[in-house]
């Protein structure tokens, strides 16, 4: 009886120390309480107010999705083969001076955004640079060459054109009144997927992540976790109305693929960016004329800097816009116009929006006191004249000068379009190995009836060209270089 009461106390005191172990482990499962009598503890309740819920996109997404078209571009890449040597009977019996490149063709995608019934189209420059073709399908499967009316490197920006008329467009909104936490949707074709949507929240606004390596670059992205994917470049990011807020363009990632942040260019810098190509052919870029940098903890402690918003002006350009209105160095910019500037994203993205010759208002701190100058802005040549697209700039690099072909010349050769090859100096022509008389019918597949032709054809070419004609002989051949 003895030994079985002892094992029985045993038994109960280890239990009491096992659960008392268990709890200490496992404190989760542990009632915590206030200092305070159990009935008159309260449950403390961390969590902000929810989200709206059922919150309903398909409307959105409809007035949405058939305004996004997938980009495909066909373009020439110089490949470099290792077996490929030097062969001098073919060139001699092509008549070029020296072993030509070789070109593949290679075929990319994106996205795009019609934003007009007759077919203009807007995209990224990323998404169409060096094409010599591009092709657009809309949701219903139709496709359309496309024309590239004009680009902006600075901002990644592109505007195509298509021949068509009654097409489902997607309306313009103000990226302005996006604010953080407020639901977006991407619209566009990830990985081919065509006419994908998905969702997500604005995470961050006025975000420079340094992707744009372009002279005057100005990056004001909008920041989401929409997921974004290769594809999407160009696509649609909208509001809960089905408003066009941004385009999609980059993505923070590792791997290459979406990893949780996306970014986009605010609609309000792409409109205007739109307007001034279909206007000029050119983005008329206008300049303040400083040097700025954002206030950071060092720089409040080096210049004794009391205020944590505003841009500071480090420096001015001689006879600059700001300059001559009166603006100094150490000044601090708080608006532009009507718009805060409080930091240089901002500042860069409502300049922006301005032409050159535009007068715009400035307000700084200056000793602690408000300031407003009115600022006339500047073009980069430094005056205020709008830019208006140099055709000969493009040919410039080909080192010749060229003239039509004579009718008797086209009869006698069967041909029906060209541009003969005059007063060669050394450029692209002569290291390809063309000499003075060859007429070019075609670069990269396009026809070739004016100098505009050669122009536009040349026009935000990267990689390789191929040019094809014919000599006064009659022999026909072709030439490949790289820009």
């Amino acid at each position: 009886m003895k030994k079985f009461l002892s094992l029985f106390i045993a038994a109960i005191a280890g239990g009491f120390a096992s659960l008392s172990i268990y709890n200490y482990v496992n404190p989760q499962h542990s009632a915590y309480y206030t200092t305070g009598s159990v009935q008159n503890a309260k449950a403390v309740n961390f969590a902000v107010t929810p989200p709206e819920v059922g919150i309903d996109f398909t409307t959105a997404a409809e007035m949405s999705v058939h305004g996004v078209v997938h980009v495909q571009t066909m373009y020439q890449q110089e490949v470099n083969n290792y077996f490929d040597f030097y062969d001098p009977f073919r060139d001699f019996f092509r008549g070029h001076g020296g072993q030509q490149p070789k070109f593949q063709p290679q075929v990319a995608s994106g996205s795009g955004v019609i934003i007009s019934e007759d077919g203009f189209v807007v995209t990224n420059n990323h998404v169409v640079e060096g094409a010599d073709q591009v092709e657009i399908t809309l949701n219903d499967n139709k496709k359309y060459q496309a024309k590239v009316i004009g680009t902006d490197p600075t901002t990644d920006l592109a505007l195509l054109k298509v021949d068509a008329h009654g097409l489902p467009f997607v309306t313009y909104g103000n990226s302005d009144d996006l604010k953080v936490g407020q639901w977006v949707l991407a619209v566009g074709n990830p990985f081919n997927l065509t006419s994908t949507v998905t969702a997500g929240i604005v995470s961050a606004k006025e975000r420079n992540i340094n992707i744009n390596q372009e002279q005057f670059a100005i990056e004001s992205f909008i920041q989401t976790d929409a997921a974004v994917n290769p594809g999407n470049s160009g696509g649609a990011l909208v509001n809960s109305q089905g408003e066009l807020v941004g385009i999609n363009t980059a993505i923070a990632s590792n791997t290459g693929s979406y990893s949780g942040y996306s970014f986009a260019i605010p609609v309000n810098i792409a409109r205007k960016v739109v307007d001034d190509l279909m206007e000029f052919g050119e983005v008329q870029r206008a300049f303040i004329g400083v040097s700025i940098r954002d206030i950071d903890s060092q720089l409040a402690d080096e210049k004794n800097i009391s205020v944590q918003k505003g841009v500071y002006v480090n420096g001015l350009t001689d006879g600059g816009a700001a300059a001559e209105a009166g603006i100094i160095e150490g000044d601090i910019i708080t608006y532009i116009g009507e718009h805060a500037s409080d930091n240089v994203p901002q500042l860069q993205e409502m300049i922006a929006r301005y032409r050159p010759g535009d007068k715009i208002p400035v307000t700084v701190l200056r000793d602690g006191k408000e300031k407003t100058f009115t600022v006339v802005l500047r073009n980069k040549n430094g005056d205020t004249e709008r830019i208006v697209k140099d055709l000969n700039e493009n040919i410039t690099v080909l080192g010749a000068n060229f003239e039509p072909v004579s009718k008797e010349e086209m009869s006698k050769l069967k041909i029906d379009k060209g541009m003969k090859v005059i007063g060669l100096t050394g450029g692209k022509l002569r290291s390809a190995g063309i000499k003075e008389g060859f007429i070019i019918t075609k670069i990269d597949g396009k026809p070739i009836k004016t100098k505009e032709d050669i122009s536009l054809a040349l026009e935000n070419k990267k990689g390789g060209v191929l040019i094809e004609g014919i000599y006064p002989n009659g022999f026909k051949t072709y030439y490949g270089f790289g820009l």
